[in-house]
């Protein structure tokens, strides 16, 4: 059986500490249907309900209480744990080299930067910003301390021997339509819509497979984009619609595009990876990827 996701455990902990789906949503800050996704995918990965869903809302079931319960320990820990590397905040000290990639940057990595230097003022933080798979290639080389990679949902990619991932976030996809295509309600809605291709090492690359899956049937492409101003600048010009992540919303569009969020997009996963051996990640890498992890936590997602 593969490990529990913990961000999983998360989305259960908040709906049995709240009563519900659409509070635990208002508490998370993220839509109703991405902590029903969530739940229901931890589900799925243990075999088992964990939910008793009613007329007047949900309850747990026992092995939903057990999950919840052990999520509050895990979270405990993590409380104490935070409180233990800000003592050590001062003793902390070195240099951390983070490759990644441009949505990261904006949403978390930069956002981190002023905690790690008022919480561990003795950590130099130097981020480069590399597409994923030149990340992962400078990781290897010792060139970075940390790479920050996308992953589809279906397509997660597990860390090779010698190395470790933190999930730091899963964001909702969305569709970047012409505001003259008809809005979709449904994935059904797109299935003879003409998409923009993306750069096939990309999320979007996958994401675009797994939905062909979806439908039954082969996608109609065009172009390939590997950044997302180029596919806004497409699809403003009535070439097609775009598969984009959540957090490359957060930014000014150009005229003439709309954004459409459709039940069954799934959700694309950032993911911080480090290398893993007796002595690594040491004390300052792990306190970047710490802060890191708080950081995202508050990311908010439309």
């Amino acid at each position: 059986m593969a490990a529990i996701d913990p961000r999983r455990l998360a989305y259960l902990l908040a709906v049995y500490r709240t009563g519900g789906i659409l509070a635990a949503a208002d508490e998370l800050h993220v839509t109703p249907s991405a902590v029903s996704q969530q739940i229901a995918r931890l589900e799925a990965e243990e075999g088992l309900d964990v939910l008793v869903r009613g007329p007047r809302g949900v309850t747990l079931t026992p092995a939903g209480r057990v999950l919840a319960e052990t999520a509050e320990r895990i979270e405990s820990e993590l409380v104490e744990a935070r409180k233990t590397l800000a003592t050590m905040g001062e003793e902390v000290s070195g240099r951390v080299v983070v490759g990644a990639f441009q949505t990261s940057i904006q949403a978390i990595v930069g956002p981190a930067l002023s905690r790690v230097r008022d919480e561990y003022p003795g950590i130099e933080v130097v981020v480069t910003e590399h597409e994923p798979t030149d990340a992962l290639r400078l990781l290897r080389a010792g060139e970075l301390d940390l790479a920050l990679v996308e992953q589809d949902e279906d397509s997660p990619v597990s860390a090779p021997r010698g190395m470790g991932d933190v999930i730091l976030l899963d964001e909702p996809w969305r569709v970047v339509i012409p505001a003259a295509f008809p809005t979709p309600t449904q994935l059904a809605d797109l299935a003879d819509a003409t998409w923009l291709g993306a750069e096939k090492e990309v999320a979007a690359a996958r994401a675009l497979v797994r939905l062909a899956g979806a439908l039954g049937r082969q996608l109609r492409t065009v172009h390939a984009f590997s950044s997302f101003e180029a596919a806004f600048a497409l699809v403003a010009a009535g070439e097609g619609v775009a598969m984009v992540p959540a957090l490359a919303l957060q930014q000014d569009l150009p005229h003439g595009v709309e954004v459409v969020a459709v039940p069954g997009l799934g959700s694309r996963r950032v993911v911080a990876r480090h290398r893993q051996t007796r002595r690594e990640p040491g004390p300052a890498v792990s306190a970047v990827i710490d802060t890191l992890l708080s950081t995202a936590a508050g990311v908010e997602l439309g």
